[in-house]
């Protein structure tokens, strides 16, 4: 469906799409029924490897310390 929100989010993440891997999450779908709860009313919602990061908006320094972060501890 239409979501302004999500494709401003991944236009402003799509920089650094070569540093990790973007799964979207169709949370209307039956089997995401849990993250519809959780989350209807929050789009969109950001995790990074697999913990909650943010939600409405990119906050783009938050974003790049925690993927420093992770890639630091990959290294």
């Amino acid at each position: 469906k239409p979501c302004p929100l999500c494709d401003e989010a991944k236009e402003v993440l799509e920089p650094y799409t070569k540093r990790f891997i973007l799964q979207e999450v169709d949370i209307t779908l039956p089997e995401n029924s849990a993250w519809y709860d959780k989350y209807k009313y929050d789009i969109p919602v950001f995790h990074l490897n697999g913990k909650f990061l943010m939600k409405h908006q990119v906050d783009i320094q938050k974003f790049e310390d925690q993927l420093m972060k992770l890639e630091l501890q990959n290294d």
